[in-house]
């Protein structure tokens, strides 16, 4: 009997300890948002989460940057986490940053976006941060039709590469508010800016904002659909190739 309860004790207490070390560790996120300073200052923390590393976690600032941290804040690591496995280094930080990427631009109502597919359901669909003062923009919009062939769907979003007070800015916001957008956004690639667009409520600053928040620096910059963006222009056949699609010569 004596033994009986012995180990019934032993075993509860193992059981307090195992949750303890629970409760612990799921508290250290909420620790490092609510109470890290640097400098002697709070630090505005947008999340933070666990890694594959024991002991360290991932520190998303509201400022968009991102770095890692032990539990109490103690120490910081810049720069990218690598998984080392069998089949070659694995970029954690940059897979995390994809996902990002993905969820944002999965929020964006269809109908803020110029959209160009083809007539069949899309293979696949790129995402193109774009501006129509941008020469490479209008180099890579000649590849549409060629991309749309294959199966390729570009769906545009605003980024007036100088700013919002520019006139890429200015001709964006009258593409979006226009009748047709997929003419008048042509129409503006072909260097016809357009002039009889009404004002409106359009998304060109908020999707600037958000290509900035995503990591755009310049246009055109491709999202593929696994959230890499790709920076700059890149040829119709090369990027049905890194889609694992047909480059076949059809259409």
């Amino acid at each position: 009997m004596h033994r009986t309860r012995r180990i019934l004790s032993l075993g509860l207490a193992a059981v307090i300890t195992v949750l303890t070390v629970a409760t612990a560790q799921a508290a250290v996120p909420e620790a490092l948002s609510q109470d890290l300073t640097v400098n002697g200052k709070p630090v505005p923390v947008e999340s933070v989460s666990d890694t594959p590393m024991q002991g360290i976690y991932e520190v998303r600032l509201k400022s968009g940057e991102t770095f890692y941290s032990d539990a109490d804040g103690s120490f910081f690591v810049v720069g990218d986490l690598f998984a080392n496995r069998e089949d070659g280094l694995v970029n954690l930080t940059q897979q995390a940053r994809n996902g990002e990427r993905n969820q944002r631009l999965a929020k964006l109502p269809e109908d803020e976006r110029v959209i160009f597919r083809g007539a069949e359901e899309p293979k696949a669909v790129l995402r193109v941060f774009t501006d129509v003062t941008c020469p490479y923009c209008h180099k890579f919009h000649e590849e549409v039709p060629r991309l749309n062939a294959m199966g390729i769907a570009v769906e545009y979003l605003a980024f007036p590469r100088s700013g919002l007070g520019s006139a890429g800015a200015r001709q964006m916001a009258q593409v979006w508010c226009s009748d047709n957008r997929q003419e008048t956004f042509t129409a503006a690639m072909n260097g016809e800016a357009p002039t009889n667009a009404p004002d409106c409520d359009n998304p060109v600053a908020d999707q600037y904002h958000l290509g900035l928040d995503l990591g755009v620096q310049g246009t055109p910059a491709i999202v593929l659909p696994d959230g890499r963006m790709i920076p700059g222009y890149v040829p119709a056949e090369r990027l049905a190739g890194m889609l694992g699609l047909d480059t076949g010569k059809s259409g």
